[in-house]
């Protein structure tokens, strides 16, 4: 893929991400909605136009090629080895989860724990497990996709499933930006496939927004976290009152 071509994928991430439709662009612009079509089917941005769509979507040019550069092919899923050494040591696993989550080296030292030489030999440790590259000056690029799937019933999930997910849902859930909603139904096999491509799309636009939010300040995000699961099954207080065949 081209680099224009990259840029022209990210903006239309965005404009999805961000609910503004081709229509809506077009309008802010003073332009036709075939004009800003066949603006993105050519490929035919003026840096004048790039930024003008950045200003309507309130990113920089600088925010939007940045966003470009780290979409570039990450890691979608880990070994078992790199799992494994994460399991294995608690400051390893916070600081990949930091790194994943754009913190800058400064900003894992002062909010945890951890010192500047121990940091060092962290990221190193997660450099020589190919999850980022280091850079000079305590920078780093990540290897791995905001999306990226934990191996099934590997070490990752196992800890997910038995720690994180029962503290998560040990909660009310009132506090602000907070939701919880539990839906059940029958459903057709082609519902089901349809909830699944939702639910996938909506993970995918999870991590986008956190990849799009990383260039803030720490004080301008807040930990959040986001549970999604379906799977074919019926509650065992009624599946026990079946007939028996």
């Amino acid at each position: 893929m081209t680099q224009i071509a990259a840029v022209c994928e990210m903006l239309k991430q965005l404009l999805k991400t961000k609910n503004v439709t081709y229509k809506q662009l077009a309008q802010a612009l003073e332009l036709s909605e075939a004009n800003i079509k066949r603006i993105f089917s050519t490929q035919s941005f003026t840096l004048d136009r790039l930024d003008e769509i950045c200003q309507i979507l309130e990113i920089s040019l600088t925010d939007l090629f940045v966003l470009t550069a780290q979409k570039e092919q990450k890691i979608s899923q880990l070994t078992a080895e790199q799992e494994e050494e994460l399991m294995r040591d608690p400051k390893l696993l916070l600081v990949a989860v930091c790194a994943r989550d754009g913190w800058t080296f400064q900003e894992i030292i002062e909010q945890y724990e951890i010192g500047e030489h121990e940091a060092i030999r962290l990221f190193a440790r997660l450099d020589k497990l190919k999850m980022l590259q280091l850079l000079p000056g305590n920078k780093y690029k990540l290897r791995v996709a905001q999306d990226f799937r934990w191996i099934p019933n590997g070490p990752l999930e196992k800890f997910m499933s038995t720690e994180v997910v029962t503290e998560f849902m040990q909660a009310n859930f009132t506090e602000p930006n907070s939701f919880r909603f539990y839906l059940r139904g029958s459903y057709s096999e082609a519902s089901l496939t349809i909830l699944i491509a939702k639910l996938n799309q909506l993970t995918k636009d999870a991590a986008d927004l956190n990849q799009q939010d990383s260039k803030l300040p720490l004080e301008k995000r807040i930990h959040a976290g986001l549970l999604l699961a379906m799977r074919p099954w019926e509650f065992k207080l009624f599946a026990d009152m079946r007939r028996k065949n």
